[in-house]
C-alpha cells in the first residue's frame, strides 16, 4: 500500500498523474478519519440524547430544545456518513475523482474541499441554476 503524501505533494502532482494510487490512498485516508469524526459526534449526540429530563419545567424545555438540535445534528452527521460512505464505494470502483455526469475529472482542489463531491464544478454549478430555476418558478 502507497504511503500517504501531503496536499502540498498532492497538488504539485501532474495532471497525468491524476488519481493514482498515492492520490487514492490520500483521499481514502481523508475519508475514513471523517467517517470516524462522524461516528463519534453521533455516538456523542446519542448520549446527549439518552441523558434524562430535569423535573423542573423550565429546565425540561431547555433540554428538550437542545435534544431537537442534537436530533438535527445527528441527522445531518448521518447524512454525511452516508455521502463518505458513498465515496469510499467509488473510490474502491475506480471512479473517484470524476464527475457523475460528466465524467471528467474532478479535480484535486474540489476534492480537497469536498471529498465526498460527486460532481465537477461546471456541472455542480448547472445543477444549481437549474435548481433555483425550479424553485424560481414553483413560488413564481
Amino acid at each position: 500500500m502507497p504511503r500517504t503524501i501531503s496536499e502540498n505533494a498532492l497538488l504539485k502532482m501532474p495532471a497525468s498523474k491524476y488519481m493514482n494510487a498515492a492520490q487514492r490512498a490520500f483521499f481514502r485516508e481523508r475519508l475514513l478519519s471523517q467517517a470516524s469524526e462522524c461516528d463519534l459526534e453521533i455516538r456523542r449526540a446519542m448520549q446527549h440524547l439518552q441523558t434524562p429530563l430535569q423535573a423542573d419545567p423550565l429546565d425540561a424545555a431547555v433540554e428538550e430544545e437542545s435534544c431537537r438540535h442534537q436530533l438535527r445534528f445527528m441527522g445531518r452527521q448521518q447524512r454525511l456518513l452516508g455521502k463518505i460512505r458513498a465515496a469510499l464505494r467509488r473510490l474502491e470502483n475506480g471512479d473517484y475523482g470524476y464527475c457523475k455526469v460528466s465524467g471528467e475529472p474532478i479535480g484535486l482542489r474540489r476534492l480537497l474541499a469536498r471529498p465526498t463531491t460527486e460532481y465537477c464544478a461546471e456541472v455542480k454549478a448547472r445543477l444549481e441554476q437549474n435548481e433555483r430555476h425550479f424553485v424560481h418558478q414553483r413560488t413564481g
